[in-house]
């Protein structure tokens, strides 16, 4: 088998729930849900920052999930300010388990940036409080964890947190004020705006080397 991607739909509150899954060469060890920036403001899976995180855990050998929120693509519903890409995402995770039993079943990332790191500390908050399998690793780019707070929101201590120097959407100032207060690390990426124009392959490197702890299938 080569690496590859297929379109598939999960079922989400709204409704349909558009889905990229990117399959590496071989059986995955592993897999990955990535979320795209604000869908207000033309986010979608196919978001480079949102790719080159796919493309780093596909070369891992991590079968990688990247959904598009409701509204984008083929995905129904419309734009509710995170709350209902809250639910949405609870969902295609818990039909995934189904779906993937052996897939869901070994180690895992989540990854997001911006509104989806959002979603992503959201998430994170609520498994943990209902006693659910937490992602091995949690990867925030561009971390919008302040924004679109529909509940609580966490992230384990080894979480990897990567902004731009000169991020002019989040500022950095922003996302110091949230990881301040809980001894979070920044990575900070020197000169990088939001959008990681000219610093790709640098953020590519940063997850590589982070996706080498994850434990072993």
């Amino acid at each position: 088998m080569s690496a590859h991607t297929e379109v598939t739909t999960f079922d989400g509150v709204a409704g349909r729930i558009d889905v990229a899954l990117d399959w590496p060469a071989h059986a995955p060890s592993g897999w990955a849900l990535i979320l795209h920036p604000n869908p207000s403001q033309g986010g979608s899976r196919d978001n480079k920052v949102v790719t080159t995180l796919a493309r780093a855990c596909v070369q891992h050998g991590l079968l990688a999930v990247r959904p598009n929120f409701r509204g984008i693509g083929q995905s129904e519903g419309g734009f509710d300010h995170g709350k209902g890409e809250l639910l949405d995402m609870a969902a295609l995770v818990e039909q995934f388990r189904v779906r993937y039993p052996e897939i869901a079943s070994k180690p895992w990332v989540m990854g997001g940036f911006s509104f989806g790191t959002s979603i992503a500390v959201q998430l994170y908050a609520q498994w943990q409080a209902a006693g659910k399998n937490l992602p091995n690793i949690v990867i925030l780019t561009g971390s919008a964890a302040l924004r679109f707070r529909h509940g609580d929101a966490k992230a384990p201590e080894d979480a990897m947190v990567i902004h731009g120097e000169d991020d002019e959407v989040v500022p950095l100032s922003e996302v110091m004020e949230w990881a301040r207060p809980i001894g979070m690390p920044v990575v900070v990426v020197p000169e990088a705006g939001h959008f990681f124009h000219g610093k790709l392959l640098v953020l590519r490197h940063l997850v590589q080397t982070r996706l080498k702890a994850l434990p072993a299938a």
